[in-house]
């Protein structure tokens, strides 16, 4: 059974609309607070952080009432990357930690990530279990006054999270001589980044560190990775970090202005794991992983299978398989040595432990050649759209034609009104022939 609020990556979508709202984030977090008070545990904790999102202000506080409605006590951390909400998921030893993010969208949307004790994203069967709770009627699973939870701000959290990330590496690790432009996308990232950065040493060049709450993503981040590659040239960078609104994404940039995508720094990284004996098992990717990488892996005798999109899947497999490396084309890359969810701060800091011995950034990233893909994101009303008969039979049409020459995936976003058509091939004109095909039947 399909579920009904949550999508890949928890829920998100416009806000003031059917479920982004003061009235269903008080049901979601008296839903979650319900669930996970079943824990045997002395005191109920959950723990809230959030990126710079005007809409976080409203949001917060319902999903606050909602989690203290149901005996939960609560701690908020203010903006802090995904990740940072994770790791301290886990090491305050919390019930759950949630947090408030649209990820990469644009300021008008939001939503929310939901993290289990272990600092694991939640699975679908708990999400299933959760959506339950919240059609019930809401008297059912309100607390008696006395068992009403408290509420608490702690201030601290970015230096807690910092402290985490930077003793997963020796304690003589430091960036002194290397420049550095880092692009926090005005969201959670834009403290922890630089501050991060510049406490190992680096001469640090900062974008996206103003937020007003209605810039996150606003031409600046993971999206729009030209801002590094300008920045990096304009200050003869040795590197280039691109975060996207909650920071578990990054794109990156080499000191000769290549953009670097995550399946690049997946290539990258295995090839040094491998070769340093840490590569546990091997890679996970997606569906939308280049081809090129998949034929890099084959010719490295290096293991890879494709989950479905979205790092929670990713992450799922990498358990099942026993694998300590996956992520995504978009920058989302877990180091399972290190993390259980994606982040794109932690990511850099192994990348430039790589490279801190005066080894250049292009080298490192000199990997394999990608085969040429094509992405088109189509704005539809209903996602539906994709089981009309005559877009199934576009895209029959488009693979019949593709086969042995490429792939063609065509797939509903998890998060957004949007369908994703991807395409890949060494042939150019056959590539664009087959994703006209299926845009003329979507459009």
């Amino acid at each position: 059974m399909a579920k009904k609020y949550f999508g890949t990556d928890g829920i998100r979508g416009a806000v003031s609309s059917k479920y982004i709202n003061g009235d269903m984030f008080f049901k979601f977090g008296l839903a979650s607070g319900t669930y996970f008070k079943t824990q045997k545990k002395k005191k109920q904790t959950a723990i809230i952080a959030k990126d710079t999102r005007l809409s976080g202000y409203t949001l917060e506080p319902a999903l606050v009432s909602g989690l203290t409605s149901a005996g939960m006590h609560v701690y908020t951390l203010g903006p802090l990357p995904t990740n940072g909400l994770a790791m301290l998921t886990k090491s305050m030893k919390a019930n759950m930690g949630i947090m408030i993010t649209a990820s990469h969208n644009s300021h008008y949307d939001n939503g929310l990530k939901l993290f289990g004790p272990d600092g694991m994203k939640l699975s679908d069967k708990i999400e299933k279990k959760i959506e339950k709770l919240i059609d019930k009627k809401i008297y059912k699973n309100l607390s008696k006054p006395e068992n009403l939870g408290r509420v608490k701000r702690l201030e601290s959290g970015t230096k807690n999270y910092v402290k985490i990330l930077k003793k997963n590496f020796t304690k003589d690790f430091n960036l002194r001589g290397l420049r550095i432009v880092i692009d926090c996308a005005n969201g959670a990232g834009y403290k922890a980044g630089p501050e991060l950065l510049r406490s190992l040493g680096a001469k640090v060049f900062s974008i996206g560190v103003d937020p007003n709450g209605l810039n996150i993503n606003k031409y600046c981040g993971s999206t729009f990775p030209n801002n590094i590659r300008n920045a990096v040239k304009k200050h003869k960078a040795n590197l280039g970090i691109s975060l996207d609104g909650d920071a578990d994404r990054i794109i990156m940039c080499d000191e000769m202005s290549n953009i670097i995508d995550g399946d690049q720094i997946i290539a990258a990284l295995a090839k040094r794991w491998k070769n340093k004996k840490m590569l546990r098992g091997g890679v996970v990717g997606t569906l939308m992983s280049n081809y090129g990488l998949e034929n890099f892996f084959k010719n490295e005798k290096i293991k890879f299978i494709r989950s479905n999109v979205g790092d929670r899947y990713v992450k799922e497999k990498m358990q099942k398989y026993n694998f300590n490396l996956g992520g995504e084309q978009s920058g989302h890359i877990i180091l399972g040595k290190f993390a259980t969810t994606g982040d794109g701060l932690l990511v850099a800091l192994e990348v430039l432990f790589a490279i801190r011995k005066g080894r250049k950034a292009s080298e490192f990233f000199n990997t394999f050649k990608k085969t040429p893909q094509i992405l088109k994101n189509i704005n539809v009303k209903e996602r539906s759209i994709i089981n009309k008969p005559v877009v199934k039979k576009s895209i029959k049409i488009a693979e019949k034609l593709m086969k042995g020459s490429g792939r063609i995936l065509v797939r509903k976003s998890g998060t957004e009104s949007k369908i994703r058509v991807m395409g890949e091939s060494e042939n150019k004109n056959l590539l664009n022939k087959c994703i006209n095909i299926i845009l003329k039947k979507i459009k």
